[in-house]
């Protein structure tokens, strides 16, 4: 049985290239974007972006898993500052924060993933930003600041509702008004 190699150097910055101008070059200009646009924009060969990412579907969706991994890994920091001490609403409020920026920069390249049926195929980043939140729910929960109600599945329907066509400002002004449906201290606990 042969073990598989790992990945040369030069296609693992190749394909970093590639997904940083993808979701750069989709932003700017959308959807409708060239693969050849954006091969140049990564100063790489079309013929090397396509050994990457055979179609724009795909490659939209390796942007909307590279996004998914963003969002794990803050989640993930998040948990371990918890875990040292820090406190569960309050970082729960910071990544919310976060995540809804996040959102707004990338929402174009979300709109061309669901223009182009483009969903991300690594279930293994979504399985790691469940699990950090869930974690970071609980701790909440556990500290009495966070309705018991409360879950994993509330924060992307939240999250699916923010603002994220709107200023700053008017995200910010959103969170501020939907939060406290989330903890102990802006709802009664039967409702």
């Amino acid at each position: 049985m042969t073990q598989a190699r790992a990945p040369r150097a030069d296609a693992v910055r190749n394909r970093k290239k590639i997904l940083a101008a993808a979701r750069e070059q989709i932003t700017l200009h959308g959807p409708g974007i060239g693969m050849d646009e954006i091969a140049a924009v990564a100063e790489v060969a079309v013929g090397t972006l396509y050994r990457h990412f055979p179609t724009k579907t795909d490659l939209v969706g390796a942007v909307v898993a590279e996004y998914i991994g963003e969002v794990a890994d803050d989640a993930e920091a998040a948990t371990e500052r918890v875990r040292s001490g820090a406190g569960a609403m309050e970082e729960i409020e910071a990544f919310l924060g976060r995540t809804v920026e996040a959102s707004a920069r990338d929402r174009v390249v979300k709109a061309a993933a669901q223009t182009l049926g483009a969903a991300s195929a690594d279930t293994a980043e979504e399985a790691r930003a469940r699990a950090a939140l869930a974690t970071l729910i609980a701790a909440a929960q556990t500290s009495g600041d966070l309705h018991a109600d409360v879950t994993v599945e509330d924060f992307y329907l939240l999250l699916s509702t923010a603002p994220s066509d709107q200023s700053p400002e008017a995200r910010a002004r959103w969170l501020t008004l939907t939060l406290p449906g989330l903890t102990s201290r802006g709802r009664a606990q039967d409702a």
